[in-house]
């Protein structure tokens, strides 16, 4: 015997004891060890076990029994299938007793057991086995109706069964839909109320046949339970539908023409819980089925509009009244209060609440209906804010903090510079509607209760981030708000939070002017905050000081406000925050920022605590806590316009930011460099040079690749200190010289490196004397290029060659009198046969960028020896002549275009190269300076559009794209008539240049553009493919980019684009390749294209779409070509995060695809390729599936139930998707089972 099941052993022996003690200890150290991972029972152990606390269940003691069914639990994962069954009889048995202390028990041992089972999708089908046996006896306990308490009971385990397990048992959902139904008739309210519960979870699970079913019970009923005698019935039969609806919604959208009428009816019987329930199920109907929902939402409306001010046992005549009763109010005790408000005879407020939740739904669900909300439901809830019942305020609050919400969408990336449009028109409605909102919040904002002022902070936070600067002119009133609240020290600290944060956003939001006469009122609370012994309260409050600083005393403007008053208790409450030592964390950090603030915006008026307050910072950026936060504050400090002398200080601290440089912590180092760049820009020539020497023998090592942005901040410091104290890089300039050499080799240099390496590079030769020699430095830049062997090739990668030619045009740049020479040498150096392939592409790239500055006289010389360039046999020496000769022709095009002009003429094989530099230099030269040569170029251009060569088509496009801007009102409108006339590679050029106009920055272009956009958007319906491709192209540069400029438009887009979704069997052709024939689909492209077009739709114009006809097309595609079924599996991922419920009411529509994908078999003799394909579709559609699974009511469809079992008892899809789950970030994993 083990020694665990020797001391299991002597466990069971001791709960035999007579002596209840005994048994209590030896029950408590059983489920400890049963609730170690390492225990491990042999088959005699497991038997004892489970009968010795089956015994125990019976015990007269009733802790030693409580303790025996917690037991059960681990018990469960421990012991074999059989014993689990043993457990399970019993305790069944148990529950149809005699005795009420072991049903009670037995009831309570199931559900523990149940809670316990082990997902169906980890385990091998013991939870459904197991709950198929409990069922069985669970209905025959309920059908029986022998004794109310077994029968409550057991609904309440079916109840949890069924939410937990409800897809496998689906051979029990007829049976137990015919048992739950009769007891919807029982005369005991709390069956009834049980019933109801169990099915809403059976709704959610069963099949389609027999919700339909449950739904014609329902409806065949509802009528009948009209009658006035049978309100209980009705208020059973709705609370069902609302119930259902809750939980499976998504299902009854084709029942909701039926049971819509009925339900509405009911409002009409006078009886408030009645009301209630058909409030909760027409909100739980707008929340799962918003679209079947669109033709009830008046009435809807209506009814929520009507019994939002139903409140007939109470009077608001005026509010005059209102105030003499608040005022009488305030004379009661709260006891008082709270008997007046929880009248058990008055139900209204019931009513109120329902409806003001439904009114929420109802807003959140329908945005499309913002305008028409905000001119019905808005002012219906400002003029309820006066509600007397807490609860129903806060639903109150609650609907109209949706209503804003709703009005300020979420801002990214792809938010652009809108014109005004419906949401300009719906912000002057609010607008408009301010100074109500604010006089009805003025006695709610005094309220002597927490949650109101907590709901009033909420709401007026949320019209400020919708609405800046609209609440400036009641700031008189917000001021006396948020200073009682900050007062009130009777209750929790959160309201003294909430005024807090809130008074933070007015900072944010309002006007400082705003605040000017309301400061001494202000200013004494928020210090009293400051100090408060709370850290969150003293945290919330040295944030708030440092948003009013900085408010109020911006930096580089003329100060409004005299601080003389305020500086002196403020330096005060922040010095004893900042000289304290046992604070939190977050305080520390708080009053550090607060004191850098201080000094960078008012250290000037600090007079003698401003140096207490510098050895404070210094002491802090020692301590290994709150350096980090110190090194921001020294930032701030040095940053200042006010210039602070930081000598006192400097010596300390110099030494140990040099030693933060070595700390192997990317956060601190990033902040140092930026401290050290800031210092030495506002200290430079007072820095000691000795110490800054210091600094430098730290920065080689961070010049590195391995961290970019670290590198930029180095060499921004070099640069800076390059300028302020040259002398101090003679030591250094070699290491780093060396190491920024090795950086510019580097592949992947980011643009903002490199222009900090040019930076640097013009500080070294633009101080007097230069810290390096100008021509010494161009050769240690080229001397990789120039050292390389011809044999070698080009050693670097292409991109090298870029930033070595930006960084020799740098140098160039600062020393103007070296150019000439440079260029000349340059020009050289591209002529002479002895170069390099790597030599000549440096020399031309070079020359792109020196040329510019270099004068006319090379020029000349230059334009010829690019020209032979072009008909160099190497690639990249002909796309660096080609790249040098726009460049170059940009600085001078009186002389160049013309040229170039003969050149398109007279050599027809270099056009290609010529567009490009054509392409350049419209890229690179002004606007205004184009406009003389336009129409010759436009010409030009236009007599290119039918090159055979696709390329040279693209060049010219973007080479188009680039001209319009040069006159867009000349230029845009030819645009149409091209496009009516053009021949076939016309057309898709013109198009194709549309997509060069749509920039990711507000441009002037933008309104006219929009303006043609619909005539553009027709070539959708051109008959040559290449045209609508090109279309398509632009159509999804300009959602992803500009939204704005489709936004108004989608309605006559959308059905073209979903026109091009759809396989055409016209486009598909067979192409004989020897004895086979392989098909070729002509219109994939096109399709791919479009789906393409309608992801980026997901992304920016989510509010103008009809999810349900988008799903559709999405459907459509999971079952067409490879590439079409890979972007349609991460369109239904992305579409389950964003609109779930949709989603979820077609999610039976979306498995079938997924499904034919996971199990399609490649052939046997099939290429590599074809089996890596599948491999990839179906990890594609796997992780759709994950996606899916997220969505909480997903996993309880019947046919995702059953594809989840099929992907369970697959080893090869179970191993598939465990492995997409543990690359899934851990929060979603739990939510990902499948079940």
């Amino acid at each position: 015997m083990s020694a665990a099941a020797f001391h299991i052993s002597s466990l069971l022996e001791k709960m035999t004891s007579s002596d209840k003690d005994f048994r209590f200890m030896a029950t408590s150290d059983l489920m400890s060890e049963l609730q170690k991972d390492s225990i491990q029972l042999d088959e005699d152990s497991e038997r004892k076990v489970v009968k010795m606390l089956l015994k125990l269940l019976e015990d007269q003691n009733g802790e030693v029994q409580n303790l025996a069914v917690k037991c059960l639990g681990p018990l469960v994962g421990k012991v074999k299938e059989h014993q689990v069954e043993t457990i399970v009889d019993a305790l069944c048995t148990n529950m149809r007793s005699d005795k009420e202390q072991l049903r009670d028990i037995a009831g309570i041992g199931l559900k523990t057991v149940l809670s316990e089972f082990p997902p169906a999708a980890r385990g091998s089908g013991l939870a459904t086995n197991m709950c198929r046996k409990i069922t069985g006896q669970l209905t025959n306990a309920i059908s029986q109706q022998e004794d109310v308490a077994v029968q409550l009971e057991a609904l309440d385990i079916l109840s949890d069964m069924l939410s937990r397990l409800g897809a496998p048992l689906g051979a029990f959902h007829s049976s137990l839909l015919h048992c739950l139904l009769p007891q919807l008739n029982s005369p005991r309210l709390a069956v009834r109320k049980r019933a109801v519960g169990a099915l809403g979870h059976l709704a959610a699970t069963c099949s389609n046949d027999l919700l339909v079913e449950l739904a014609d019970y329902l409806l065949d009923r509802l009528p009948e339970s009209h009658a006035p005698n049978s309100p209980t019935s009705a208020r059973t039969l709705i609370q069902c539908l609302g119930n259902v609806g809750r939980l499976a919604g998504h299902r009854l959208g084709d029942h909701l023409n039926r049971l819509m009428p009925l339900v509405k009816e009911f409002f009409s019987v006078d009886d408030d819980e009645l009301r209630e329930s058909c409030f909760q199920a027409f909100e739980s109907f707008l929340r799962k089925c918003p679209k079947e929902m669109g033709p009830h939402v008046p009435s809807v409306t209506s009814l929520c509009l009507q019994y939002l001010k139903h409140d007939p046992n109470y009077n608001y005549d005026s509010d005059e009244d209102e105030e003499q009763m608040e005022m009488e109010d305030n004379g009661f005790s709260e006891q008082e209060s709270e008997e007046e408000y929880s009248d058990d005879d008055d139900m209204s407020w019931k009513v109120r609440r329902a409806s003001a939740k439904c009114m929420a739904a109802l807003i959140s669900s329908r945005p499309d209906l913002l305008s028409d909300f905000y001119a019905t439901l808005a002012p219906v809830l400002i003029s309820r804010f006066k509600e007397r019942e807490e609860n129903v305020k806060a639903d109150v609050f609650g609907a109209y903090i949706v209503l804003l919400r709703q009005t300020r969408p979420p801002k990214g990336w792809l938010e652009t510079m809108e014109e005004p449009n419906q949401t300009d028109s719906i912000l002057h409605m609010l607008q408009r509607q301010v100074p109500l909102v604010v006089k009805a919040l003025k006695q709610r904002l005094k309220d002597r209760s927490v949650r109101a002022r907590q709901g009033c902070f909420t709401l007026l936070s949320e019209l400020a981030a919708v609405l800046p600067g609209s609440l400036a002119e009641h700031m008189a009133m917000l001021t006396s708000g948020i200073v009682f609240s900050l007062a009130d020290r009777s209750n929790s600290s959160s309201i003294c939070m909430d005024a807090l944060a809130f008074l933070q956003t007015l900072l944010g939001t309002e006007p400082p002017e705003a605040f000017h006469v309301h400061l001494p009122t202000l200013l004494p609370p928020v210090l009293a905050c400051v100090a408060d012994p709370f850290y969150k309260i003293a945290a919330e409050a040295l944030l708030v000081l440092q948003e009013l600083v900085r408010a109020l005393w911006p930096l580089e403007q003329p100060q409004r406000l005299d601080p003389e008053p305020y500086i002196a208790e403020m330096s005060v409450a922040t010095l004893a925050r900042l000289r304290a030592t046992d604070l939190d964390q977050e305080v520390k950090e708080k009053a550090i920022s607060c004191t850098g603030h201080l000094l960078g915006h008012l250290g000037d008026r600090l007079g003698d605590k401003l140096e207490p307050m510098l050895w404070l910072l210094l002491d802090r950026l020692r301590n290994e806590i709150t350096r980090l936060p110190a090194v921001k504050a020294l930032t701030l400090v040095a940053r200042s316009p006010l210039r602070l002398d930081l000598q006192p200080i400097l010596p300390e601290a110099l030494p140990i930011l040099a030693s933060f440089l070595r700390k192997n912590q990317r956060a601190l180092q990033l902040a140092t460099l930026v401290a050290l760049d800031a210092l030495a820009q506002s200290q430079g020539l007072s820095l000691p040079p000795p110490i800054i020497q210091a600094v430098l023998t730290e920065l080689p090592a961070l010049i590195s690749e391995n961290d970019m942005h670290v590198a930029q901040l180095a060499v921004d410091f070099l640069a800076t200190v390059a300028q302020a104290q040259p002398a101090c890089l003679a030591e250094v300039s070699s290491p780093v010289l060396s190491e920024l050499l090795r950086l510019l080799h580097s592949p992947l240099l980011p643009a903002s490196v490199l222009a900090s390496a040019e930076g640097f590079l013009q500080a070294l030769v633009g101080t007097r004397p230069p810290c390096v020699d100008y021509a010494q430095l161009i050769d240690m830049l080229t001397a990789p290029v120039y050292q390389q062997d011809e044999d070698e090739g080009s050693g670097l990668h292409k991109q090298v060659f870029h930033s070595l030619a930006r960084c020799v045009a740098a140098l160039a740049a600062a020393c103007p009198q070296e150019a000439a020479g440079t260029a000349s040498h340059l020009v050289r150096d591209a002529r002479s046969p002895d170069s390099s392939t790597g030599v000549k592409v440096l020399a031309f790239l070079s020359l792109a960028e020196v040329g510019q500055v270099a004068g006319p006289g090379p020029q000349r010389e230059l334009k010829m020896v690019l020209l032979e360039a072009l008909g160099s046999p190497s690639e990249d020496v002909r796309g660096a002549a080609s790249y040098a000769l726009g460049r170059v022709g940009a600085g001078n095009l009186p002389d160049f275009l013309p040229f170039f002009l003969e050149q398109m003429e007279a050599e027809p094989r270099r056009q290609y190269l010529l567009l490009h530099s054509l392409r350049e230099a419209l890229g690179t030269v002004q606007p205004d300076s184009l406009k003389p040569y336009a129409e010759d170029i436009w010409a030009l251009l236009f007599q290119r559009c039918e090159s055979a060569e696709e390329g040279a088509r693209s060049v010219v496009a973007e080479c188009i794209g680039k001209l319009v801007f040069v006159n867009p009102s000349s230029f845009l409108p030819r645009f149409p008539k091209q496009l009516a006339s053009g021949q076939p590679h016309t057309r898709s050029t013109v198009i194709t240049a549309l997509k060069f106009l749509v920039t990711d920055q507000p441009h002037p272009i933008d309104p006219l553009l929009k303006s043609y956009l619909g005539e553009f958007m027709e070539s959708l319906q051109d008959p040559d493919l290449n045209v609508r491709k090109a279309t398509l192209a632009f159509f999804n540069s300009a959602v992803h980019n500009k939204p704005s400029l489709v936004r108004d438009r989608l309605d006559n887009i959308l059905p073209l684009l979903y026109q091009e979704t759809k396989v055409r069997r016209d486009l598909i052709r067979e192409v004989e390749m020897g004895p086979f024939k392989h098909a070729v689909d002509d219109g994939l492209d096109l399709r791919k294209a479009a789906f393409e077009c309608m992801y980026s739709l997901l992304e920016s114009c989510l509010g103008q779409l009809d999810i349900f006809e988008f799903l559709s097309h999405v459907e459509d595609g999971l079952k067409d070509h490879y590439d079409i079924r890979m972007l349609t599996f991460i369109m239904l991922a992305r579409l389950a995060t964003l609109c779930p419920a949709p989603v979820l009411q077609r999610v039976d529509h979306l498995i079938e695809p997924l499904r034919a994908t996971c199990t399609t078999k490649v052939k046997a003799g099939s290429v590599k390729q074809e089996f890596e394909k599948q491999d990839e579709l179906k990890r594609s559609a796997m992780r759709a599936v994950a996606a899916l699974l997220t969505i909480p009511e997903v996993g309880k469809s019947p046919i995702m139930a059953d594809f989840s079992s099929q992907i369970r008892s697959n080893p090869e899809l179970a191993a598939l998707f465990q492995s997409i789950q543990d690359s899934t970030s851990p929060p979603s994993i739990e939510s990902m089972d499948l079940c």
